[in-house]
C-alpha cells in the first residue's frame, strides 16, 4: 500500500481571519477526525500534491504536534475562482473501527467478448467499500477474462474479501458491446442466409 507522510502544524486559531492568514502563507488548513480528538492541522499545499492529484488509493501519515496519525483522503475543497486547495478532512484509522474508503478498481485479463471482436466498456472507476484499516488495500482486482459479447459484469460480481461493497449490487461496472463492424457483418450474413433459403 503506497502511503505519503506530510508534515503539519498544529492549528490553535479557528475562524476566516486565521484560515486567511495561513492561505496567504500558501498553508492548507485541513484537520484529522474519527480518532480519538479531532485534530487541526496546517501544511504547505504542495505537501498535499500526491494524494489529491491522484486516482490512486493511498495512506496518509500526518506528522503533528510529535504525534502519527495514519489516515485516509476524506473530502477536498477547492476555490471555486482560483481552483486552489482550500480544505482537507482526513479520517484517522481505528484499528476496530470500519471505514468507508473509495477504492479503485484495477481491470485485468483479456475478455472473451473482445476476442470474438466486441469493445470493451469500463463504466466505472472505482467502489465504495465499508472495511477495517487493515483489509484496506490499493485496488480491488477485477477479472474480466470470461466476459462474453453483449454481456455485462454488475457490482454483485467484484470479488473482495473482508469488504463490503456499499454500491448498489445491479449497477454495471463493465460490458462488452458490440462493434459496428461486427453488427455489420452480422446483419450481412442474415441477409446471405435468408438470400440462400430462397
Amino acid at each position: 500500500m503506497k502511503s505519503i507522510t506530510i508534515e503539519g502544524q498544529l492549528r490553535t486559531e479557528s475562524g476566516k481571519k486565521a484560515t486567511r492568514q495561513l492561505r496567504s502563507q500558501q498553508l492548507v488548513p485541513a484537520v484529522i477526525y474519527g480518532g480519538e480528538s479531532e485534530v487541526n492541522f496546517a501544511a504547505p499545499a504542495s505537501s498535499f500534491k500526491s494524494i489529491v492529484y491522484t486516482s490512486e488509493f493511498m495512506i496518509a501519515e500526518i506528522k503533528v504536534d510529535g504525534k502519527t496519525y495514519r489516515c485516509i483522503l476524506k473530502d477536498l475543497q477547492f476555490n471555486k475562482v482560483s481552483d486552489l486547495l482550500t480544505h482537507i478532512d482526513f479520517l484517522e484509522l481505528v484499528e476496530d473501527k470500519n471505514v468507508v474508503a473509495t477504492l479503485p478498481l484495477k481491470y485485468t485479463g483479456a475478455p472473451a467478448g473482445v476476442k470474438a471482436g466486441g469493445k470493451l466498456v469500463t463504466k466505472m472507476k472505482s467502489v465504495k467499500v465499508k472495511t477495517l484499516p487493515k483489509y484496506l488495500k490499493e485496488y480491488i482486482t477485477v477479472d474480466l477474462t470470461n466476459l462474453e459479447l453483449n454481456e455485462n459484469l454488475r457490482i454483485q460480481d467484484i470479488v473482495a474479501d473482508n469488504m463490503e461493497i456499499m454500491n448498489s449490487p445491479r449497477i454495471p461496472i463493465a460490458s462488452i458491446t458490440m462493434t459496428r463492424q461486427l453488427k455489420q457483418e452480422e446483419t450481412a450474413a442474415a441477409k446471405a442466409a435468408t438470400a440462400t433459403k430462397k
